[in-house]
């Protein structure tokens, strides 16, 4: 199993594993995705939650 690191888009802080964190990202065009981490890391821009203004 490959693993995908997620890290913040604003301050590049690695974002730890059961760590809350916001996604901003497009809604897909297709249905169903096995790699949830690798699908967001790829198509989403990530948001610690010390850097998100919410």
């Amino acid at each position: 199993m490959i693993k995908s690191e997620i890290y913040c888009s604003k301050c590049k802080r690695k974002i730890e594993d059961g760590e809350e964190a916001y996604f901003k990202l497009r809604y897909p065009k297709k249905k169903g995705f096995t790699e949830i981490k690798a699908y967001l890391s790829n198509e989403s821009r990530t948001i610690c939650t010390n850097c998100c203004d919410c």
